[in-house]
């Protein structure tokens, strides 16, 4: 997966080492703390509890809630106004694009820091 970050208003820099972790990777790397820990839950009733998590925050939003997470962030929804975009085929074409609602996520302090840390990492892995 390619993924980028934002380095001015019309500059990206490609990131391309980056691991990608899914849903799946996310309940094993859980299921196998937990068990370090002498909490004994099977991989499947994780995943239950992460799917259950992902509903509700899914649900809450879709409600037009912000779901905070202390630490970690915050997810809100915003609206994204109307605007008039060009058809990259043919630039001298106006595209109306319609208002929309979307996602957006602050992230929480103690997130800030971890990954504000990670730029020497993410070098090394380049």
């Amino acid at each position: 997966m390619v993924s980028a970050t934002r380095t001015s208003l019309t500059t990206f820099t490609p990131i391309t080492s980056m691991a990608t972790i899914t849903k799946r990777e996310l309940v094993i790397q859980i299921t196998d703390k937990l068990g370090a820990k002498g909490i004994e839950i099977t991989q499947q009733d994780v995943f239950e509890v992460v799917q259950t998590l992902i509903d509700e925050v899914t649900d809450a939003l879709s409600q037009g809630d912000t779901v905070v997470m202390r630490n970690f962030g915050a997810f809100q929804v915003r609206e994204m106004k109307a605007k008039i975009g060009r058809n990259p085929k043919d630039p001298s074409k106006d595209v109306p694009i319609p208002a929309r609602a979307a996602v957006k996520f602050k992230p929480g302090k103690e997130m800030k820091e971890k990954v504000a840390t990670t730029l020497q990492v993410i070098r090394e892995r380049q």
